[in-house]
């Protein structure tokens, strides 16, 4: 799948699923439930034991585009490289590193630094960043948003953490072109509650959904 498609289909929906897990089987899991609720982005962050291998199996079940797989907490070309061998269609990371923008625009791979500052989310876009993460959320919060619209209102922004149902509207009406969610959607796994994960991550779908007035 070529990158604007994978760039298109993740803003379509507007939701990306931050998978944090314990091991290999849990990530596997999570990411289940995700795709269930009609999520159409799975990031699987380098935090998790045997990231590769599980971007590799979600890359071959998946093969013919019904979710998109990519990774997460890339803090390096050589982890980038790792990743998109694998098989992931975008790769996120929590802060820029121009190298891992380098490597992504070689290959054409959806990339997404993360930034904090607008000085920060300049560099990322003059580096070639497709969406800049802004991160973490839960300093800013959606006004945040608003308010960098105003002198760069070409940023595409993602905001991770601290986004919530009760205020997954707001962010997205701010002008997000998509939230990546996290503990507040995957907390079910800690008890093996995958259901409650469908469940919440369907509600982050249509809460998008309904901000944007379809």
């Amino acid at each position: 799948m070529k990158k604007q498609e994978v760039l298109r289909r993740i803003q379509d929906c507007g939701v990306v699923a931050v998978v944090r897990a314990e091991n290999e089987d849990q990530a596997l899991k999570i990411a289940a439930a995700c795709i269930k609720a009609g999520i159409a982005a799975i990031e699987i962050t380098f935090t998790v034991p045997g990231a590769a291998d599980v971007i590799k199996r979600l890359a071959q079940e998946y093969s013919k585009g019904e979710v998109i797989i990519g990774a997460g907490t890339v803090l390096d070309p050589e982890t980038a490289r790792i990743a998109i061998l694998a098989g992931a269609q975008y790769v996120v990371s929590p802060c820029l590193n121009e190298e891992v923008v380098k490597l992504c625009l070689r290959y054409q791979i959806a990339c997404m630094p993360g930034a904090m500052t607008i000085r920060e989310m300049v560099a990322c876009m003059e580096a070639g960043a497709d969406i800049v993460k802004v991160f973490p959320g839960e300093l800013f919060g959606p006004a945040f948003i608003k308010a960098v619209k105003g002198p760069i209102p070409q940023a595409q922004m993602m905001p991770t953490g601290g986004v919530a149902l009760d205020n997954v509207g707001e962010w997205i009406k701010a002008g997000c072109v998509a939230v990546g969610v996290g503990g507040s959607l995957t907390a079910g796994a800690k008890t093996g509650d995958y259901e409650s994960i469908a469940a919440i991550g369907a509600q982050f779908v249509a809460k998008v959904k309904e901000a944007r007035g379809k």
